[in-house]
């Protein structure tokens, strides 16, 4: 199996790679703070690998486990070695103060924000933006696999990271190109909505989308 490379040592980012190794496929894990993600790869095992944030990317697939906010400057620090890859935005551009509200440009995602910021030079997907540490960490929810919707321009990219998803067990959907980036964005204001609201007590950000059968 090709590795694919986490940016990131947070939540997600464990998450994720737990998601990946399940499946056999080997993680590289990049992030800012080396003790934390030192602790990380050690934590989880054979196929992980570590770096600082700004070292060689190895993997084809380059999935950015980390805050909308810090997209940006993780792209400038990869550089050239983006390039050729296909890389994954799964950041939730939601006003966590509210909770009530995207900080993106109307018209827009994220997602199309990053494929901006690289110019062509990575294909970019969405995908993970509606799965949580704790889910992707137990692999099911309720007994129930998860879905991962996938939004891309390119088919290509798509079915890599398709592939990626399915070998980790759970189910890729191709919901059609990047601008439905921006609906799968936008949902998740009333998804994280309902995890914080202290009316829905038993929403513990464990909670999944999935669409039967």
């Amino acid at each position: 199996m090709a590795t694919i490379t986490i940016v990131g040592s947070g939540h997600m980012a464990r998450g994720l790679a737990t998601a990946m190794l399940r499946g056999n496929q080997p993680v590289q894990i990049l992030g800012r703070d080396g003790a934390r993600t030192r602790d990380l790869v050690e934590s989880l095992g054979p196929g992980a690998t570590g770096g600082i944030t700004g070292a060689p990317v190895t993997g084809g697939i380059v999935i950015l486990a980390i805050p909308h906010r810090e997209v940006r400057n993780a792209i400038l620090e990869a550089g050239d070695s983006l390039d050729g890859k296909v890389v994954v935005d799964i950041s939730n551009p939601v006003d966590v103060s509210t909770f009530d509200r995207l900080t993106t440009e109307p018209g827009t995602s994220a997602a199309e924000e990053t494929a901006h910021l690289l110019h062509g030079r990575a294909d970019v997907v969405k995908a993970f933006n509606t799965t949580f540490p704790s889910t992707l960490e137990a692999g099911t929810v309720a007994g129930q696999h998860l879905d991962v919707f996938i939004a891309g321009d390119s088919e290509e990219a798509k079915e890599k990271v398709s592939a990626a998803v399915a070998h980790a067990g759970m189910r890729p959907i191709d919901v059609g190109p990047l601008r439905r980036a921006r609906e799968l964005e936008a949902f998740m204001i009333v998804i994280m909505g309902l995890q914080v609201s202290a009316e829905h007590t038993h929403f513990n950000w464990d909670t999944a989308l999935r669409v039967f059968p």
